[in-house]
């Protein structure tokens, strides 16, 4: 009986041993990301974004759009409604904006809490591009699923302080969900994006429709890209504060 206990432990040995999956790191996660959205090379060779479309509003209303990005930091948004056009852009240091929907035609510049948003959100490339050298952290929470599929749960804090998560789908590792809390008339909100229809664009990944709302809210803005152009040419007096009118 011992001898047969001793070859079924010999036999054992000698399999071929089993070990688990090792876990991905955060770098390798971030590097898949970037590959899969057509390589940094690529991503850092646009200089200008251009994207047209319209916004969904809800109850069947819609808003034709244009939106500029300029790297470093430039940004530019123009919508029409309601036979009204509204305007925010951002120079990089500063923003302002031209919303007559709220009663008033004239330029006005941001608010305090508008412009440290706006620093926030005009990374050309995103806060996990290069995130060590910016300062941020980036850590792996663990996986979600988004709209029915697993995704990379990325906690983002940025040099700032501010948190924000990127949900990166566990197969392609294009961004599919983003959330972050913005301050709204002093009080804070969550938000959340939803990304996807992913279509290329001088050889890179974008996303061509984009849903956001409050979180856990079935309401969501939707914007959908009819035409996406990389590397135009954009005036600079189109983040140029205009003077008010007499």
């Amino acid at each position: 009986m011992f001898r047969k206990l001793f070859l079924l432990a010999l036999a054992v040995m000698a399999l071929p041993a089993v070990t688990p999956a090792r876990a991905a790191s955060v770098d390798e996660i971030i590097a898949k990301h970037f590959e899969a959205q057509g390589g940094v090379d690529k991503i850092k060779a646009i200089k200008s974004w251009r994207f047209t479309g319209k916004m969904t509003l809800g109850q069947g209303m819609e808003a034709p759009f244009t939106m500029e990005r300029v790297r470093p930091a430039k940004t530019r948004l123009e919508f029409s409604f309601s036979g009204m056009t509204g305007i925010r852009a951002f120079d990089g240091k500063s923003g302002w904006q031209v919303m007559p929907f709220m009663g008033s035609k004239d330029p006005e510049p941001f608010t305090a809490e508008e412009n440290a948003d706006a620093i926030e959100d005009s990374d050309f490339d995103g806060p996990l591009m290069d995130w060590k050298a910016k300062g941020h952290t980036v850590e792996l929470v663990g996986t979600e699923p988004v709209e029915g599929a697993d995704a990379y749960k990325l906690k983002v804090t940025r040099k700032s302080g501010k948190v924000e998560y990127f949900y990166l789908d566990t197969e392609t590792y294009l961004t599919v969900k983003q959330e972050a809390t913005r301050k709204m008339r002093g009080t804070d909100v969550e938000g959340e994006s939803f990304l996807s229809d992913y279509k290329e664009v001088n050889g890179i990944l974008v996303p061509y429709t984009m849903s956001q709302g409050m979180k856990g809210s079935d309401h969501r803005q939707t914007m959908t890209f009819d035409k996406v152009e990389a590397n135009v040419d954009v005036p600079e007096a189109d983040f140029v504060m205009p003077a008010a009118a007499a």
